[in-house]
Order: structure tokens, then C-alpha cells, then sequence
């Protein structure tokens, strides 16, 4: 029982999260300076997670951090 609340808890967080970061993107419509938004918030969830590390809402923002940036890479990238 304590573990679907926790796995509810924790996809209730990533979607939170993931929409923070979409936001992040979309507030500003120059890309350079969306880019750096988004650059800026990654700092900070590094900066955070060596001050604590391992704890669990850090890891999330990394792994949820580093989904929409390849996304975001990958939709830019010129071939």
C-alpha cells in the first residue's frame, strides 16, 4: 500500500516538474534566451543535488531535466 502511494507521489512530482520545465521553454520565444532558462534551472538542480545528494526530488529533476533537453536538442539539431 505504501509503495503505490509513493509511486503516485513520485509521478504526481514528475509531472509537475516536467510541466514547470515546458513552461520554462515556452515564457520566452527567443530561443537563445529559452535555452538559457532552461540552462539556468539545470545549474540549480545540480548546485542543489551536491548539496544533498541522493535525495530522491533531485534525482527526479535530473532525470525529467535531461528527457526534455535531448528533446529539445534533438528537434533543433540542423542536419
Amino acid at each position: 500500500m505504501e509503495s503505490n502511494k509513493t509511486d503516485a507521489e513520485e509521478a504526481e512530482f514528475r509531472e509537475n516538474y516536467s510541466q514547470q520545465l515546458r513552461g520554462k521553454k515556452q515564457q520566452v520565444y527567443d530561443s537563445q534566451m529559452g535555452h538559457n532558462a532552461l540552462e539556468e534551472e539545470r545549474k540549480q538542480v545540480n548546485q542543489q543535488a551536491m548539496k544533498t545528494p541522493g535525495r530522491r526530488g533531485e534525482i527526479i529533476k535530473n532525470e525529467e531535466f535531461s528527457k526534455r533537453y535531448t528533446e529539445h536538442r534533438k528537434r533543433n539539431v540542423v542536419y
